[in-house]
């Protein structure tokens, strides 16, 4: 994020901090939540602090990579470390616009938490992008999704953290993934192998894509991903795009675990660096790629608890009134 526009996201932050005294009595919970950890972000100047605590490498080891040993060389976290994964509806990191239908700024479509726990199994949940946030003197709610074009990953990160009541500090890191880079992560693994259980198909001549996919189990390079995960059909929305979301979740971590690509991680994870915004280090991806992909079928997906539309055409989705925080993790 650029320093001018951090500045201006802390100072108005900053603002919604003092008036927290007199939203918090009329608030409801959930909203509360949501200004107190908005307010207490710009307080802090950001989320680029932050004290984790990876062990140390070993120095004489620092060439092993090259030699094509495995990504678990480098230390695993001491403990559970949550990440915010942010899908740009961009091609290209930077970019204004979202070279999308509608056209318009660019937005996250996609957001994804995933807490990796070097003794337990990777929980990932899948955030629905057309989620209603009510931001401090804010009216009407707005998408969880927005929330990336006005303020960047620290608003995206706090709102997130407040609407689900997760603990102090988290999430911990962040990465904004545009459309270019979701690409060249699966062709640089080699492709993706799926199983689509239908064919998808659409022309869209306004932003000249096509989606024309078939089905069956096949080996999808990145092109074809990003059809997968940006086909819009009318009877599901996004509903089935979070359900294709998480197939190509299970064929990525798939992909991430086998053997061969433990060689290519650190030169792949060099490539994307460009190409990508995040506050982890190359060495903090490693290690969590490799503590999240030591045992690929312990991979719990999560879902939140979203209540049922009150109509057909209802553009923004509500939590359950009944779900207390923390919403996740759970279980």
């Amino acid at each position: 994020m650029a320093g001018g526009q951090r500045s201006t996201i802390s100072s108005s932050l900053s603002k919604a901090g003092q008036e927290l005294g007199n939203r918090a009595r009329k608030a409801p919970r959930r909203t509360y939540l949501l200004v107190l950890a908005t307010a207490t972000l710009g307080l802090a100047g950001g989320i680029g602090a932050l004290n984790l605590v990876w062990a140390q490498a070993d120095p004489e080891r620092t060439g092993a990579h090259q030699a094509g040993e495995r990504a678990r060389l480098s230390p695993p976290p001491t403990r559970p470390i949550t990440v915010l994964l942010i899908g740009s509806d961009a091609d290209l990191l930077g970019q204004a616009r979202n070279g999308a239908a509608p056209s318009g700024p660019a937005n996250s479509d996609a957001l994804l938490l995933a807490r990796v726990d070097p003794a337990g199994a990777l929980r990932l949940l899948i955030l629905p992008a057309d989620l209603a946030v009510q931001l401090p003197g804010e009216k009407p709610p707005q998408s969880l999704g927005s929330l990336y074009r006005e303020g960047g990953p620290a608003l995206a990160s706090s709102s997130v953290a407040a609407l689900l009541g997760l603990e102090s500090g988290q999430p911990q890191r962040y990465v904004v993934v545009p459309r270019a880079a979701l690409r060249s992560l699966v062709d640089g693994l080699g492709g993706v192998e799926m199983n689509l259980e239908q064919p998808l198909r659409s022309t869209d001549k306004t932003q000249n894509f096509e989606v024309d996919l078939q089905a069956g189990l096949q080996n999808f390079r990145g092109n074809q991903v990003e059809q997968m995960v940006r086909f819009l059909e009318p009877s599901l929305g996004e509903q089935g795009r979070r359900i294709r979301q998480q197939l190509v979740l299970e064929g990525l971590f798939q992909q991430l675990s086998r053997p061969e690509q433990g060689s290519r991680l650190p030169e792949l994870l060099t490539q994307l660096a460009p190409q990508v915004d995040t506050n982890l280090s190359t060495g903090e991806a490693l290690s969590l790629l490799s503590a999240a992909t030591a045992n690929p079928k312990q991979i719990r997906f999560d879902q939140l608890p979203l209540a049922r539309p009150s109509k057909a055409d209802q553009p923004l989705r509500q939590l359950q009134k009944s779900a207390a925080v923390p919403l996740w993790p759970k279980g």
